[in-house]
């Protein structure tokens, strides 16, 4: 049955439409990071999508009925893409809101950033896992981390709105306050923060145990108090543990560790005394629930580090696959058969789906980064 005008427009303003696009626009990249979810290498995938298939797709997240989402173009290193201007100038001009997460390499200077800017870029997440060394080690490249912190302050000097990125695992966990302190130093207060999921070059040595993870959404609550921004990847834990600090509910937590101790009692040190903290968003974006991953080909997934296939967009629109797709139904209802399903986080919450499936191949089990689910 044909519906009318009023019923499609109705149709296309409740269906579920995604909050945040990643495009990994290319494999390419100058570096060859230890925990790479995209495996990068130094030459792009002959299969990537097209300037042409770029377009198309922006075309279709701008027939967005409501607010358009957001489009962040990664990699790899998305300053590989030789279209990269014309791809954020196409975004910008269909009214998508444009950020990039680009590597810090040689090709990070004012005149690029500028660049972005200029095309229709507004914001730019830069990845810091750690300071000195450790972040040096992580990235494989000596005095990369220094190279880092002159990238944020560039990026700020051009009129860039920036997130600092750091992957929690457990080559840099214990640089979090330094991590902080120096983002402080640059005025710069949001923050992403990845929990290491086993996928692509990243090791189920790198990750730390649920009650270490559990002691880090601790400190990261604790940030908080400083202004900062905190969100996490493959961490949604954390809305719980903040939720349950925040009204002091004891029983909805695990007892803190020495990490949690430790990471703190640092950050206090480094940064004096805390203000009132900030609860997250009451709206949570997550794999699959606000969130979708198109890959260098045009694969789509709930999300990089859960490479299960849901469709292509050289076949289908990316907002009928994420409307429609079974799998993104059952995360976005928790229809989760195990302990994450029956939690009462399981919708502000519901665990890492990525980190289920790469531990047990189903992407519908219990997050085994959880302290509730390990105890």
């Amino acid at each position: 049955m044909l519906l009318s005008t009023h019923a499609a427009q109705v149709v296309a303003e409740t269906r579920p439409t995604p909050r945040l696009v990643l495009w990994e626009t290319t494999q390419a990249c100058p570096l060859a990071c230890v925990h790479c979810r995209a495996n990068a290498i130094s030459t792009p995938d002959p299969d990537e999508l097209t300037t042409a298939e770029g377009f198309a797709l922006i075309d279709d997240l701008a027939a967005v009925a409501g607010p358009r989402p957001v489009i962040v173009f990664t990699g790899g290193d998305p300053l590989s893409r030789p279209d990269l201007l014309d791809l954020i100038a196409h975004a910008a001009a269909r009214g998508l809101h444009v950020a990039v997460s680009p590597a810090v390499s040689e090709r990070i200077t004012p005149a690029t950033l500028t660049a972005l800017y200029d095309a229709g870029a507004r914001a730019i997440s830069i990845s810091l896992d750690g300071l000195g060394r450790n972040h040096d080690a992580t990235r494989r490249v000596p005095g990369h981390a220094l190279r880092t912190l002159e990238a944020l302050t560039m990026a700020r000097s051009v009129g860039l709105r920036v997130q600092v990125n750091t992957t929690v695992m457990r080559t840099t966990v214990n640089d979090l306050p330094a991590v902080a302190e120096a983002m402080l130093a640059r005025n710069i207060t949001t923050w992403e923060v990845f929990f290491l999921v086993p996928t692509g070059r990243a090791s189920t040595e790198l990750a730390l145990t649920a009650h270490e993870h559990e002691d880090v959404a601790r400190f990261l609550y604790e940030t908080t108090g400083y202004g900062f921004i905190v969100r996490t990847v493959e961490g949604p834990f954390y809305r719980r543990v903040a939720d349950a600090i925040a009204t002091s509910n004891d029983a909805a937590l695990a007892p803190i560790g020495e990490l949690g101790e430790r990471l703190i009692a640092e950050l206090h040190r480094r940064l004096g005394d805390p203000g009132p903290r900030r609860r997250p968003s009451p709206h949570p974006v997550r794999d699959g629930d606000g969130v979708i991953f198109v890959s260098r080909t045009g694969e789509v997934y709930a999300s990089g580090f859960l490479p299960v296939r849901l469709g292509s967009v050289r076949e289908r629109s990316l907002l009928d696959i994420y409307a429609s797709d079974p799998l993104l139904d059952a995360i976005r209802q928790a229809a989760l058969p195990g302990r994450c399903g029956q939690c009462d986080w399981a919708k502000a919450c519901g665990g890492s789906r990525a980190r289920a499936w790469a531990i047990t191949g189903d992407p519908l089990a219990d997050d085994p980064a959880c302290a509730l689910v390990s105890a």
